[in-house]
Order: C-alpha cells, then sequence, then structure tokens
C-alpha cells in the first residue's frame, strides 16, 4: 500500500478516550495523532468517508486550558486490529485553527512513546 502520510506519526502512552461530539458516544481510544490525523482502537467499524465532529479528552488538566480537543474528521479508513472484535479507524482533520494546532503538539510531544 502507497504511505500517503506526509508528516510523522506519534504513539501515544496515554489513550485518551475519543468521542463523537454531538452525540456524547464513546468511538475509541486514541492510538497516534499527526498534525493532519489521528488513528484510534474502536470496537464498533465505521464507515469510510463518514464526517464527523470527534472529541478527544485531554488526559492532564493541568497541562492544557482545556478538558477536550474538538476537531472536525473524515473517517479516512477503517481496519480490523490485530485484538479480534477491535477496529482501527484512521481520521483525517478538516479544519486545524492553530490554538488547535497548538493542542495537537503539546499531546504529541507530552505523551509520545519515546524511543
Amino acid at each position: 500500500m502507497n504511505e500517503r502520510r506526509n508528516l510523522p506519526r506519534k504513539y501515544l502512552i496515554v489513550y485518551s478516550r475519543v468521542f463523537e461530539r454531538t452525540l456524547g458516544k464513546l468511538l475509541g481510544y486514541l492510538a497516534d495523532l499527526s498534525l493532519e490525523g489521528a488513528m484510534i482502537i474502536s470496537e464498533g467499524k465505521l464507515d469510510v468517508d463518514t464526517f464527523m465532529s470527534l472529541r478527544f479528552d485531554l488526559p492532564d488538566m493541568n497541562a492544557f486550558d482545556s478538558n477536550s480537543l474538538n476537531l472536525p474528521a473524515r473517517v479516512a479508513r477503517c481496519d480490523s486490529d490485530i485484538s479480534p472484535g477491535f477496529y482501527n479507524i484512521g481520521f483525517e482533520f478538516q479544519e486545524v485553527n492553530e490554538e488547535q494546532k497548538a493542542t495537537i503538539l503539546k499531546m504529541m510531544d507530552m505523551y509520545e512513546f519515546r524511543r
């Protein structure tokens, strides 16, 4: 498969909950993050090319100005995980303003695996 990612992916050591913001439905847990998108691990499938508003819980209240990050996103892929009954769902962010970009960069810096 041809890799189309332009920015490096950061695998996180803190798994923040990710919700569909308008319904408040838990979609899964954040597994990796970049300025262009994110991957979650979920128990449910999502249809590719579905657009939704996501809410990411921010794990450290003292480090951020808010307790969540809200972003519009498109489901870019939905594949079976190596664990039966789970899915890896890739989201492509649709719009990221400067404040949101700063929050994403801070999350990537604070919570990435150190390799």
